[in-house]
């Protein structure tokens, strides 16, 4: 049996803004009152990244709303966090992220057995045109949908 897994957040700009290659798991290092705000569901992980320092792989950019009932104990909430995977996995992912055009960028945060969780991918840019043609599939694809639903 799988164990249940409760999104938090997720990053759709990601999805539209890069071409996804290879996602990874990662645990994420919070405070209490970030965990607390997190389970809350107030995080935003638009324009967020992952980026190598010292051998370790830190968050940036990811904003977790202040805890409100714990206003004194609360840290910034653009703070950098650290990402906790295998250094084996970390030392791989740097490899794979020094090829020219790839950006490590976090997809969605989610609990995993009560475990603060963030899903972060290997992601190549789109160009203009990619955005364009996607939006367009994307498009098409609603109208061929709101076609057979009008013919039933």
């Amino acid at each position: 049996m799988t164990d249940p897994i409760k999104i938090l957040a997720t990053n759709r700009k990601a999805y539209h803004d890069y071409h996804i290659e290879e996602t990874y798991e990662a645990g994420i290092a919070l405070t209490g009152t970030e965990i607390k705000s997190a389970r809350a569901g107030s995080v935003n992980l638009r324009d967020s990244y992952a980026q190598f320092k010292q051998g370790e792989l830190w968050l940036m950019n990811v904003h977790i709303a202040p805890y409100e009932p714990a206003s004194r104990q609360n840290a910034d909430p653009y703070r950098d966090r650290k990402l906790l995977m295998h250094r084996k996995e970390i030392m791989r992912l740097a490899g794979r992220a020094q090829e020219k055009g790839l950006t490590l960028v976090p997809t969605q945060m989610y609990l995993k057995k009560n475990r603060a969780k963030i899903e972060v991918a290997l992601a190549r840019g789109k160009k203009l045109y990619d955005k364009r043609e996607t939006i367009a599939k994307r498009e098409s694809e609603r109208e061929i949908r709101r076609a057979v639903k009008e013919q039933r």
